[in-house]
């Protein structure tokens, strides 16, 4: 097929502490309500920028009908806060679990713009992407690992109610900096795993290792990008059961020039060894019809075969969704669906028992072209994509960014990063 795509240069804004005015909380939200294709769509709460934060790029947890996410900005001190949304009667009610305060030079963080992740012990755990040591003299500081502590007895809508403990502050450039999108990943032993998207040895992003030993952490630089084999690894990483690690990385690795002057992105995986860890890239993507700039994560099916999404590439040029399907000879690459516009999928995909994938585009979709929700069926072989939901830009909001969510009740969840009632961001609610 012929390539339409265009050079992938990847717009790396990170929503910014300036603009975000304090403001009364808001709760109970019940807001105008769509329907598109037998979905209902509802916003169940927009941000105000304000102490209830704003600028909400991750994605969500449910549970027990609950639902826990990251805000970029906002909060009591301005540098971003963690929530939970919990259904009251018809509406739900947005509770502050913590506002980070942005001390550069200390222990707190600033700009939470993952997503959250509840550990083995049922606290929650997350990354700030600045805050902590300034490591290179500009201001603000290269990120830090926290945990979030639930209060021993329920208290209600309390601000800071949970305790905030700083597991690590990334020290130095070589270490890695700026922690962006994804959540953490456990394994049995309790050892958490990330990526930074900038650092490391060569400064071109990292995959580290956190160990625990009393109340301490130690981290392991398990391996750090050199640009033939990646760069910029944005969305954390994957393990499977054997302890391999698989993540990917929006540019690096090749690809035509004056399709991607950086390199299109990779795909790649992080073995364990008795002598340390083997990196092994299993995709250089090639910008055309392959798609390029992978920038959301992997998900792994009960058969070992890798899903992920590229926000450029593909025909006509507006992000793919792909697969890499394991065999005696590495992997194969399958584009199933390309998406119509200039900017798609930044966030990783989720399946649910049925095999049906979902997903977010951020800019993408034919009638608006400010991100959509998106379903792909497995058909007869084959795929077959439906838009749930297309944002207007309005109180529903725009740019979504976030992962999908579902509850059991077949119910998802996700964020806008902008738009809404007062412009910064929603929390919504398709319902099938």
């Amino acid at each position: 097929m012929t390539s339409h795509a265009q050079s992938s240069t990847l717009p790396l804004s990170v929503l910014r502490r300036t603009g975000f005015a304090f403001a009364l909380l808001c709760s109970l939200t019940a807001v105008a309500q769509l329907s598109i294709q037998a979905q209902t769509f509802t916003v169940l709460h927009s941000f105000t920028g304000g102490i209830d934060g704003g600028g909400p790029n991750g994605g969500l947890i449910v549970q027990q009908s609950n639902l826990y996410g990251l805000a970029a900005g906002g909060g009591s001190a301005g540098f971003g806060l963690a929530f939970k949304l919990d259904r009251r009667g018809t509406g739900w009610l947005l509770t502050s679990l913590y506002s980070f305060a942005g001390v550069e030079d200390g222990p707190d963080g600033a700009d939470p713009t993952g997503q959250l992740a509840f550990g083995p012990d049922g606290r929650l755990y997350g990354t700030t992407f600045t805050g902590g040591v300034d490591c290179f003299n500009r201001g603000y500081g290269c990120g830090t690992v926290f945990s979030l502590a639930p209060p021993a007895r329920a208290t209600g809508n309390v601000l800071g109610s949970w305790t905030e403990t700083q597991l690590y502050v990334f020290p130095n450039i070589v270490e890695g900096r700026w922690p962006e999108y994804g959540s953490l990943v456990f394994d049995p032993s309790g050892n958490i795993y990330g990526t930074t998207i900038n650092g490391g040895h060569n400064g071109l992003g990292n995959v580290y290792q956190l160990t625990r030993s009393g109340d301490s952490w130690t981290e392991n630089n398990l391996y750090s990008f050199s640009g033939a084999d990646g760069e910029g690894p944005f969305s954390g990483v994957i393990r499977d059961a054997a302890g391999n690690l698989f993540g990917t990385a929006i540019q690096g690795g090749g690809g035509p020039l004056y399709l991607c002057p950086n390199g299109c992105g990779t795909v790649y995986e992080l073995s364990p060894s008795a002598t340390g860890w083997t990196e092994n890239t299993i995709y250089v993507f090639q910008g055309g019809s392959d798609g390029a700039t992978p920038v959301g994560g992997l998900i792994l099916d009960a058969f070992g075969n890798l899903y992920g999404t590229t926000s450029a590439g593909g025909v006509p040029s507006g992000g793919t969704v792909f697969r890499l399907t394991p065999s005696s000879n590495g992997w194969t690459h399958t584009v199933l669906w390309s998406f119509i516009g200039f900017q798609g999928p930044y966030a990783t995909l989720t399946m649910d028992t049925a095999g049906n994938i979902y997903g977010t585009t951020s800019k993408d979709g034919p009638q608006y072209g400010l991100g959509s929700v998106f379903k792909l069926a497995p058909v007869n072989g084959g795929w077959t994509e439906t838009d749930l939901y297309q944002f207007t830009g309005g109180s529903d909001g725009w740019y979504p960014v976030s992962t999908v969510s579902i509850d059991q009740q077949g119910n998802l969840y996700g964020t806008a990063s902008w738009g809404g009632a007062y412009g910064y961001g929603t929390v919504w609610e398709i319902t099938p």
